[in-house]
């Protein structure tokens, strides 16, 4: 089949964009234009569906098509939609309080069955589209509108959740990392399952400077771990420290010259070592990006539709069979 050529503009719907100046939704919006034009796929093999939040606008700057959900059910709608066109290429946008909060339980049963979707998971720490509460990815001691004392609640780890629940490709990306994200959302695409992507990103009017340590070229080589399939696990600006796993206990090495033997070789594979990874912190450790794990098993709608093919097509006595059954009674 011969791939469709697209270009980024493509992709998009041509509406006036309407997030606040700076709000790292732009950056992301431009990369995923950016990796479907590059899946050879014609527009009309696309379908993007959000929930509610600042993310979830979504839709409406995609020249593909889409739903524009409630709060917290884009899943559901996804998981249909892919059901009934397993063909399509089916992207799901949420935020930490929509795909997190209302929307917990449908993404840990859609995650469960592995059902082919794209799930991008923007990550602001805040409800921002409701003017700043706190949301489940808040941190301690936060003060927002919903704690002014400070946040007390133990926050969710998204990357750590999916990892959790075997989702088969989990990955995690920063809003001003261009390259690093735009590799992780192309693999995410040719992900056969539920490719989960966690993108941090700042919200201009509440979390401003929420991720600047993670950005600012000076010091951010210290704080973040790029890891890498069969490479070791080596940060920091003179890639001078190391993580050293024993008896599945992290520390933090730190050499000069080649890199110990005792320094861990990252298995995207190793579900255990994904989430001993995707559960590193700030400050005892530096914040892991790029793809986390990735695994293989059949999809949700391959099995589905091999049942329904192992059946046949039943349709037209679907109706009659269910009247004529033991479940059936009449009224008089």
């Amino acid at each position: 089949m011969e791939k469709t050529k697209l270009t980024a503009k493509d992709l998009s719907s041509g509406l006036p964009v309407k997030w606040c100046p700076g709000c790292g939704d732009f950056a992301i919006l431009a990369m995923i234009q950016k990796t479907m034009a590059g899946m050879g796929l014609p527009l009309e093999q696309y379908a993007v569906i959000s929930g509610i939040g600042c993310s979830s606008r979504f839709p409406y700057y995609m020249g593909t098509y889409g739903f524009h959900t409630l709060h917290g059910r884009a899943l559901p709608v996804a998981s249909g939609v892919k059901l009934s066109h397993p063909e399509l290429s089916v992207w799901v946008v949420t935020g930490d309080g929509d795909g997190l909060s209302i929307g917990g339980n449908h993404m840990l049963h859609t995650i469960r069955r592995n059902i082919g979707l794209k799930i991008v998971l923007f990550n602001n720490r805040i409800y921002a589209m409701t003017k700043g509460q706190a949301s489940p990815t808040t941190l301690p001691g936060s003060k927002t509108k919903t704690t002014p004392l400070g946040a007390i609640d133990y926050p969710f780890n998204p990357a750590r959740f999916a990892v959790g629940l075997d989702c088969t490709f989990v990955a995690r990306g920063i809003d001003n990392d261009i390259a690093g994200t735009s590799a992780i959302l192309a693999r995410a695409a040719k992900h056969n399952g539920t490719a989960f992507v966690e993108v941090l990103h700042k919200c201009v009017p509440f979390t401003d400077k929420e991720f600047d340590p993670l950005k600012d070229p000076a010091g951010r080589d210290d704080l973040l771990l790029r890891v890498e399939h069969g490479k070791p696990l080596v940060f920091g600006k003179n890639r001078d420290k190391g993580i050293v796993i024993t008896n599945l206990r992290p520390e933090i090495i730190e050499f000069a010259g080649a890199v110990p033997e005792e320094v861990a070789v990252y298995d995207e594979t190793n579900a255990d070592l994904a989430y001993l990874i995707s559960g590193f912190t700030r400050p005892d450790f530096p914040v892991p990006l790029g793809v986390l794990k990735e695994t293989r098993k059949p999809a949700y709608e391959e099995l589905y539709y091999d049942q329904i093919k192992a059946v046949g097509d039943t349709k037209g006595e679907e109706l009659e069979a269910l009247l004529a059954g033991p479940d059936a009674w009449e009224i008089k």
